[in-house]
């Protein structure tokens, strides 16, 4: 006789058949990962069997197929099939063996939960969702909050009726899935209560590039839907999974506040149903997990992905009332991990129009065309094919329109939201929770949907242009010259973790001052004496969740570093300390009054100089604290520090010694300083930089700047400036012998290899250690290199 129940205890994953793939991963937690410190609510599962037999007791089967035969015949719409086999679903009866076994399981399940009417969550599990060729999940129905015999049957039936919904049909027509050949499987799951606890869904392995090292959590208060249905803007986290099992260290490499508008609880007003809320101002100016919590959550991702073999996609939650992490549902990633990893496309942006809005983005493509915005379900006939979708959020009834579309761009909804998701499968770029979209936007407006400048997204007015490349990993040669990137956006950086780079030559670090600070390090340290009202609003805004604006520099600027440092660890990763000119540094929040005015700020108050100087001592020690973190908590030791514009061999005994006072000492804990050889006198003077510094690292714009004279910047004398001058490459080529001749590496990270092959053959030939430069320009590059090196 068939099983009408079964306990999550004792199923296996190669249970799909008979209770989903859903169910069949929920029993596999439960049984195999418990005592490797994975908790699962427990619970238990109808069969595939009980589906077909509440089918046969109700006569449905045949009454069925009529109704499905008459909609593929024209007879009937689709939206009339589907409303017809829900109702006779949900109105027949239970077999009477099937409801004692239900209720048997519901009342044990109290009984362990030590209750009368535990509250359970409902779940659909098709025997055909989630699986290889039918990744699309969230077709069927899940009720939550369900308490009482009564009302699990109901919801058991709704669940069943739910394989018919307008989406479920027209989804399996598409993939030619015969109807009668797919069941369902319930499962009946105690609730954890992450009403008062928060909830979300976290991944194995960075959504967006397909970068295998990565645990990216989503967070929001309150029950799972809304993150999953991207109806808040959730918290956003990313953790560096090698270094999760290292003691003493913090792998955390980005932390994001979302705004998480509101928050779905248990409703008082009537059992067993859920409402949303708004959050509070308190609620939405916090992280919902802390530190300890976001590792916990990354090593059970580490864990249950190993277990499987496979990249996994996970939905999590917080009880409120005890503080502990549960996951409640966990399948295979369907997207990245089956991407080609001997290819990519990489896009480039080129001259846009103003940018109106800025979201997450989803994928790295570009897209273009006209708005079509489109708020509730019901007008989605009215979409025009090709255009890019606008709307607040999605869910699966969407999914037709979004096939036809260019570009989809949501007001709501994080990286894990259905939007995103789908969005991924399609292959679409699409940018989620810009917060107004729908607001700003109009119909028939022409537009450019970027998703290949990193984690945002942005969108701009008119038709952009851009670039497509198809780039080729295969038969890549070998050199003996390292060929390394030189980036500057960290949320970009992994987009490049297939190249194989040695290392990065040039991280510069004011770009993640510019963008992921924003404010100006004396700003922060001096806030409560600032007297621009302004900056302060903003200030006070961009550090929401951080009760020390000092921590929030450090924290931020040792996470963006972090996550350049892990794309190619253990190779060397060199970050160059911040090297903003007066006028840069005045435009970051509160930074005009604290930089002088200078008439020529490119050969003025910038590098070294700035670091030893009283002015701007303490917002050099807030840098050398991010990169103590950097390598000390964070444990990436393969981080070099570079030391920009050092004019004099008595600057940079003058800046090794504040940075030592800081606990940054060469030679100590494999710290290795370079410096950047871009004033003349670095040349002139190499033997004495070499005995204060591991290495150069040649920057050719301004080495070129100083020793023609030429303003780089200048229209006027643009036909000047020439990195192949002669005056140049003796420059160049004198400071790679006389380095080599006292044993002191050098590399070069200007621009010209990247733009000039012939160039890159120059360096070679000069003996050069390293060549850095942009990853789009990386395989021409290290080509060129390989030809040089064999004397072509």
């Amino acid at each position: 006789m068939a099983e009408n129940v079964l306990w999550f205890e004792n199923l296996r994953r190669g249970d799909v058949a008979t209770v989903g793939g859903k169910n069949a991963s929920l029993g596999e937690m439960v049984a195999e990962l418990s005592e490797q410190g994975i908790k699962v609510p427990g619970g238990f599962a109808t069969t595939a069997d009980a589906f077909r037999a509440y089918l046969d007791h109700n006569e449905l089967n045949t009454r069925i197929a009529e109704t499905l035969a008459a909609l593929d015949a024209h007879r009937i719409e689709l939206a009339e099939a589907g409303d017809r086999i829900r109702r006779m679903i949900r109105e027949g009866h239970w077999p009477d063996d099937i409801l004692n076994d239900i209720t048997a399981a519901y009342e044990e399940l109290s009984n362990r939960a030590g209750v009368a009417d535990v509250s359970v969550a409902v779940r659909s599990s098709a025997t055909a969702e989630d699986l290889p060729d039918a990744s699309f999940a969230g077709q069927q129905e899940t009720y939550l909050n369900v308490h009482g015999v009564a009302a699990l049957l109901a919801a058991c039936r709704r669940c069943y009726a739910s394989l018919f919904t307008d989406r479920a049909i027209t989804y399996r027509r598409l993939k030619g899935f015969d109807h009668s050949k797919v069941a369902l499987s319930v499962g009946v799951q105690r609730m954890v209560r992450a009403d008062t606890g928060g909830s979300g869904v976290m991944f194995s392995i960075d959504t967006e590039t397909g970068y295998p090292d990565m645990v990216l959590i989503n967070a929001a208060w309150g029950l799972g839907e809304n993150v999953v249905q991207g109806a808040v803007n959730p918290d956003e986290y990313q953790v560096y999974k090698p270094f999760l099992d290292r003691e003493g260290i913090d792998p955390i490499l980005e932390k994001g506040l979302g705004a998480k508008e509101k928050k779905m609880i248990y409703s008082a007003r009537a059992a067993g149903t859920t409402r949303n809320v708004p959050t509070s101002k308190a609620e939405r100016g916090r992280f919902v997990l802390s530190n300890p919590e976001i590792v916990e959550l990354a090593r059970m991702a580490a864990t249950i992905e190993k277990h499987y073999g496979c990249p996994m996609d996970m939905e999590w939650a917080r009880d409120g009332d005890t503080g502990e992490l549960f996951i409640v549902q966990a399948r295979p990633e369907t997207v990245q991990s089956r991407a080609d990893a001997g290819a990519f496309r990489s896009y480039t942006l080129g001259k846009t129009g103003e940018k109106i809005l800025t979201g997450l983005s989803v994928g790295s493509a570009i897209a273009t065309g006209h708005v079509c915005i489109i708020e509730k379900a019901r007008d989605i006939d009215r979409f025009v094919e090709g255009s890019i979708l606008v709307t607040s959020t999605t869910d699966p009834d969407w999914v037709p329109i979004m096939k036809r579309a260019a570009a989809i761009v949501t007001d709501h909804g994080g990286r894990t939201s259905h939007a995103a998701i789908v969005s991924r499968e399609l292959g679409l770029p699409a940018i989620v929770g810009t917060g107004d979209a729908t607001h700003v936007l109009h119909d028939e407006q022409e537009v450019t949907v970027s998703c290949a400048e990193g984690d945002h997204g942005f969108i701009y007015e008119g038709i952009a242009d851009f670039t497509v490349d198809d780039i080729s990993l295969t038969d890549m040669p070998e050199t003996k010259t390292r060929v390394m990137l030189n980036i500057a956006n960290p949320a970009a950086a992994a987009r490049w973790w297939r190249l194989p780079t040695g290392g990065v030559g040039l991280a510069r670090m004011e770009f993640v001052v510019n963008n992921a600070i924003q404010a100006h390090p004396l700003a922060l340290l001096n806030f409560d004496t600032l007297e621009d009202e302004a900056a302060k609003a903003e200030i006070a805004e961009l550090t929401a969740g951080y009760e020390d604006k000092a921590e929030f520099f450090v924290d931020k600027l040792a996470m963006g570093l972090g996550r350049i440092a892990a794309l190619c660890y253990p190779e060397p990763v060199i970050v160059r300390m911040s090297d903003f000119k007066t006028n840069e540094y005045a435009d970051l929040l509160g930074g005009r009054a604290f930089e002088p005015t200078e008439e020529n700020p490119m050969i003025g108050f910038r590098g070294a100089s700035r670091y030893y100087s009283e002015a701007y001592r303490p917002g050099f020690a807030l840098e050398c604290q991010a990169m103590k973190r950097l390598r000390e908590g964070m444990g990436f030791d393969n981080v070099v520090m570079m030391i920009p514009f050092c004019r004099t061999p008595e600057e940079a005994d003058r800046v090794l010694a504040v940075m030592a006072e800081n606990g940054l000492k060469r030679g100590e804990n494999g710290l290795q300083v370079y410096v950047m050889c871009e004033v003349p006198s670095n040349v002139i003077l190499t033997e004495e930089f070499a005995k204060r510094f591991d290495g150069f690292s040649i920057g050719s714009n301004d080495l070129t700047q100083l020793t023609l004279g030429v303003d780089r910047d200048s229209e006027a004398l643009a036909d000047i400036f020439d990195e192949r001058n002669a005056a140049v490459q003796w420059m160049i080529k004198s400071v790679i012998e006389r380095a080599h001749e006292v044993g002191s590496k050098v590399g070069f990270c200007g621009q010209a290899p990247s733009n000039d092959p012939e160039f890159a053959r120059l360096l070679v030939g000069y003996g050069i250690d390293t060549i850095s430069v942009t990853p789009d320009s990386f395989l021409a590059v290290k080509r060129n290199v390989a030809e040089a090196e064999s004397g072509g």
